[in-house]
């Protein structure tokens, strides 16, 4: 039997932060508690001075294996994240190819993953216009979902959908009750914005940022929440960067419909400042927003109008990140394995009350979100034993140095961090690649 007890340090429950105990039996929590009696051969692990966190489920992450596995891949990807403090995580259908549209494509990324991945991991379908015939052996495979462009994904082989695809997409998935995440950008909105911005000739980061109004995300979110109402289909609205997009999904929910959203740790912590500064490195969609929309954003977070967190990590070979043109550079934040910390640096720093709300934005409630909270996302009896435990030190800068990605190269480089992850367990053991085999497992979406 491998058991271990994990004293002293200050443990997140569903019941709030507090001094106890956390007992583990063959990779599950058996017990949570004061002055837990164990065996004197069990390990013990001493958590003094230490938080005791279930570990991050993030729920949006682009891995880009099978096919891309030059731009990141299961191995690397898995490792950085882990150092971020996540022990599961769900991957994006795009970016790999074949991308995952139909059975074959779903099970030879889940096996891709099997192969390299430290961690575990659940998988998004895609839905394309090409697809809507295979969305319910996409269900079948246990994704947790379908994931929707409404506007060029970046990428060829995953093309966005127009309205009437879309509704017809949300029609199938509400009849599969399925969740269907959308990229929320208006297409026609931006495409005037960047035919304005191309008439002055320029190509610098004001001119990207201009070309990606708040206002086409907005209008976007609007859209797509009324589909959601006509389908009935549960919506998630990923990586929304303006409080005005947050308050539509709030006006939503009053109404009784079924839509969530989710926040990135660059949209919350930087304003647009950061992508002028850091240049293309910090390139993303939608784009970093003003210092008014940060701060309401953040303020949306901390009330709890904002369901998950997710690091949106898109990553790319450094010669798609580089150089002046803003609209040839790859789009796509490089931040899994420090974005999660550092939004743990800000709650404690400006709000320490709010760290168990902000928290299970990056935990429970995208475990429950993804259907995968049967085993994942609370330090709780029976759970699988996901926790991390997490140290803050003296402030420091992040160094290109430490990055465990394929490509070193990211937009947090130089940043001020002091939490750090001391420790992680997996279910019965240590995260780590040991024997050149990954060790996750792919977690389906529960049956419903």
């Amino acid at each position: 039997m491998n058991e271990r007890v994990i004293r002293g340090g200050r443990v997140l429950t569903a019941a709030g932060m507090g001094n106890c105990d956390v007992h583990i039996i063959d990779g599950r929590i058996a017990d949570v508690g004061v002055g837990l009696a164990v065996a004197p051969a069990v390990e013990e692990i001493d958590a003094t001075g230490m938080l005791v966190l279930p570990g991050v489920v993030d729920a949006h992450v682009h891995f880009n294996e099978p096919g891309r596995a030059h731009w990141e891949g299961f191995a690397t990807g898995s490792d950085a994240l882990a150092a971020g403090g996540a022990t599961t995580f769900v991957d994006m259908p795009l970016n790999a190819n074949p991308p995952a549209i139909d059975r074959a494509s779903f099970l030879r990324k889940r096996a891709a993953g099997e192969a390299s991945s430290v961690l575990d991991f659940a998988l998004w379908g895609g839905l394309i216009p090409s697809n809507l015939d295979r969305l319910e052996e996409l269900a079948e495979c246990g994704a947790v979902g379908f994931k929707a462009f409404m506007i060029d994904s970046g990428v060829d082989d995953f093309p966005c959908v127009d309205g009437e695809t879309l509704r017809r997409g949300m029609k199938i998935a509400a009849r599969l009750r399925l969740p269907v995440a959308v990229h929320a950008e208006d297409a026609e909105r931006i495409a005037e914005a960047t035919r304005e911005v191309a008439a002055t000739g320029r190509s610098d980061a004001r001119a990207w940022l201009d070309s990606r109004p708040a206002e086409s995300e907005i209008e976007a979110v609007r859209r797509v929440i009324d589909l959601a109402g006509e389908t009935g289909c549960s919506l998630h609205i990923v990586h929304v960067s303006c409080p005005e997009a947050v308050a539509l999904v709030i006006q939503a929910r009053s109404r009784g419909l079924d839509v969530t959203c989710e926040a990135c740790p660059h949209h919350l912590l930087w304003n647009e400042s950061v992508a002028i500064e850091r240049g293309t490195i910090a390139k993303c969609a939608p784009p970093l927003r003003d210092e008014a929309r940060r701060a309401g954003l953040w303020q949306a977070l901390i009330e709890g109008d904002i369901d998950c967190i997710g690091s949106d990590h898109s990553p790319a070979p450094p010669e798609m990140k580089v150089g002046g043109d803003w609209f040839a550079a790859w789009g796509g934040i490089m931040g899994c394995q420090h974005g999660f910390l550092l939004v743990l640096d800000a709650v404690l720093s400006k709000c320490p009350d709010r760290l168990p709300l902000v928290w299970e934005r990056m935990s429970s409630r995208p475990a429950r979100r993804m259907g995968i909270d049967y085993c994942k996302g609370s330090i709780a009896t029976g759970q699988d034993a996901d926790v991390v435990l997490v140290s803050s030190g003296p402030e420091r800068l992040i160094e290109s140095s430490e990055l465990l990605y394929r490509h070193k190269i990211s937009p947090y480089t130089g940043t001020k961090i002091r939490s750090r992850v001391a420790r992680s367990l997996l279910r019965d053991g240590g995260i780590g690649r040991t024997s050149g085999a990954g060790g996750g497992r792919f977690i389906p979406r529960k049956a419903v």
